[in-house]
């Protein structure tokens, strides 16, 4: 077997427990990868004469096929050498990737992953996606953060939609305080958690563990949004560049 093959079957068994199927006995140097849960294809090996992908020479080469979700980007990609337009995908943003040193393999494990998250269902989408940084209001009328923390450095805070563990969320005290002051690290998820006040309602807490604190004077809400278009926290929110930069 190629060895180049050897190692992406590797890498793709150990990161997404991916096993390869052969699926045709008149071919039997195809393998395909699928996810677990939707069972959609995200790579399938090949084994191809070269004259098919354009090549001189009519000797048999072995070949990725992956997808990805821009276009551009499999436009472009497919100018530079050892890239092609995916060999019998007619649909869809397929790419053929030689298989023969001339892409190192971290790319092609690259696109590999690439593949994998545009081929995933929703749920795995979420589960495989990198850490992502997020303003999450506090309300001291409710809880006091600030007390919290001079007791503990890592606590249970209700679950934010989308979050995930080893996300960075950034505690935003809400007025009268109304600044951001903590930086923490999410350390588990989905904690099940029944809360119901009639005012503040719980099904599940995240455990959230303090990294960084920030002067008051700081992160306050006049310069969120005069120099970062952040006008309201009222959930869960992405941030600019901009800030995640400053709050480094």
């Amino acid at each position: 077997m190629n060895e180049l093959r050897e190692k992406l079957l590797a890498y793709a068994g150990k990161k997404y427990r991916a096993s390869p199927e052969y699926l045709w006995a008149r071919y039997p140097g195809y393998a395909v990868l699928r996810h677990r849960d939707n069972r959609k294809w995200f790579a399938l090996f090949m084994d191809v004469p070269g004259t098919k992908l354009g090549l001189e020479s009519g000797d048999t080469v072995d070949i990725l096929n992956v997808k990805l979700e821009d276009a551009l980007l499999a436009d472009l990609l497919t100018q530079q050498e050892g890239f092609f337009r995916g060999y019998h995908f007619g649909r869809g943003n397929w790419i053929s990737i030689l298989l023969d040193g001339t892409v190192a393999l971290e790319e092609i494990c690259r696109w590999l992953d690439e593949s994998f998250l545009a081929t995933a269902s929703g749920e795995t989408r979420h589960k495989h996606r990198p850490p992502k940084e997020w303003i999450v209001p506090a309300n001291p009328k409710y809880y006091d953060v600030q007390r919290a923390f001079d007791e503990a450095e890592e606590i249970d805070w209700k679950q934010g939609r989308g979050i995930k563990t080893g996300d960075t969320v950034f505690l935003y005290v809400a007025a009268p305080v109304s600044v951001i002051l903590y930086k923490c690290r999410v350390t588990k998820t989905n904690i099940p958690f029944r809360f119901d006040n009639g005012e503040v309602r719980m099904s599940a807490v995240m455990r959230i563990k303090l990294q960084k604190r920030y002067e008051p004077d700081r992160f306050t809400f006049d310069v969120l949004g005069r120099e970062y278009g952040i006008f309201a926290v009222r959930g869960p929110r992405g941030i600019p560049e901009s800030l995640s930069e400053a709050l480094k």
